[in-house]
């Protein structure tokens, strides 16, 4: 629930501290990146700055997880909306997609060690080269 909060907070800090931390990745239509600095810097040159009292009203959803714990490891997937404010100030659904995740416990605390982001509708696949 974090994730969502700081991303349509666009706290990209906080943002960035959900992931393990060197080896923390993070893949999606943006791109790719690797570590907490990195995840940050992509976020902030990909979505911007500018606060959430600054921007379009947006908000990510989430549903129908399934986590699969091993030790200090787990595997998940969830099911994700983004809903934007469209011109008449209305809720308008713009993505609905799924993470697949790869977490692990670091110093008692759950952290992403990957998140793939895959939007489903319209289709975009993170991991499949595009062609230029």
């Amino acid at each position: 629930m974090h994730y969502g909060r700081f991303l349509d907070q666009r706290d990209f800090k906080s943002f960035s501290l959900l992931f393990a931390e060197n080896e923390g990745e993070w893949i999606g239509g943006m791109g790719k990146a690797r570590g907490r600095k990195e995840i940050r810097r992509l976020m902030e040159e990909s979505i911007g700055t500018n606060t959430a009292e600054d921007a379009p009203g947006n908000f990510h959803l989430f549903m129908n997880d399934s986590i699969d714990l091993d030790g200090d490891r787990a595997a998940a997937t969830t099911k994700w909306l983004f809903v934007v404010q469209n011109t008449t100030g209305r809720p308008e659904l713009f993505y609905l997609g799924h993470y697949e995740d790869t977490l692990v416990r670091e110093a008692g605390d759950w952290k992403f060690l990957r998140r793939v982001v895959y939007s489903d509708i319209p289709a975009d696949n993170p991991e499949t080269p595009r062609k230029e």
